[in-house]
């Protein structure tokens, strides 16, 4: 029982942590409208390997050594910067969409590769040292020290595919015609909006300090 205690605990806390809007939420949004459903999907499931991966090492241990390291947890957090502030100048831009586009169906929209979004997807989940500190955290607080590593692990696997689950149906709602169409519909200044929100966010995380 304790194990199921300490699951529902983690699951509790994640669920409220992954619906907040954040940089992952805004790439979501924008792969959505741009390259499709399927495209975002793809970019949610690679978020889902990076939540993963930040559990993995916390469960291992490294993750107190990323938190204490200033010079580790800077790099990480200073390439997290660039990346988002990448995107988002990227997004800034781009032109707005033509009209025809609006009628194109998943087969028709601008081709992306699976694997490219899963990276894309990664890449802005694995570049952010907050979980780091937030994981840390989390399962100092809710996990008992004598839970097993695969009972831990088991955990993230849970709490990985409630962020993936969470995506898939943020994706799906953003893909809905008549949503899309409005948001295409705003042309260019959608791209400008979620380009500033990146960047946004890249500054935000440009204030994250590691443990002290």
């Amino acid at each position: 029982m304790q194990y199921f205690f300490e699951f529902l605990g983690l699951m509790a806390v994640i669920s409220i942590f992954i619906v907040v809007p954040g940089a992952d939420f805004a790439v979501i949004l924008r792969q959505s409208i741009v390259h499709g459903r399927r495209a975002a999907m793809m970019t949610g499931l690679g978020m889902g390997f990076s939540l993963l991966f930040h559990i993995s090492y916390t469960i291992l241990g490294l993750g107190l050594i990323v938190s204490k390291s200033l010079m580790l947890f800077a790099v990480i957090k200073w390439a997290g910067v660039a990346y988002l502030v990448y995107l988002g100048i990227k997004s800034f831009r781009e032109p707005g969409f033509k009209v025809n586009e609006i009628e194109v169906t998943d087969e028709d929209r601008k081709p992306i590769s699976a694997l490219k979004c899963l990276g894309t997807g990664f890449i802005t989940n694995a570049l952010n040292p907050k979980p780091v500190l937030f994981f840390l955290s989390l399962f100092s607080t809710l996990v008992h020290h004598d839970t097993p590593a695969l009972i831990q692990f088991s955990y993230g696997i849970g709490m990985a595919t409630a962020l993936v689950a969470w995506f898939a149906g943020v994706s799906t709602f953003f893909t809905v015609k008549p949503i899309r169409d409005r948001f295409i519909a705003s042309g260019k200044w959608f791209n400008r909006i979620t380009g500033a929100a990146l960047v946004g966010f890249g500054f935000r995380l440009a204030l994250a300090r590691a443990a002290d």
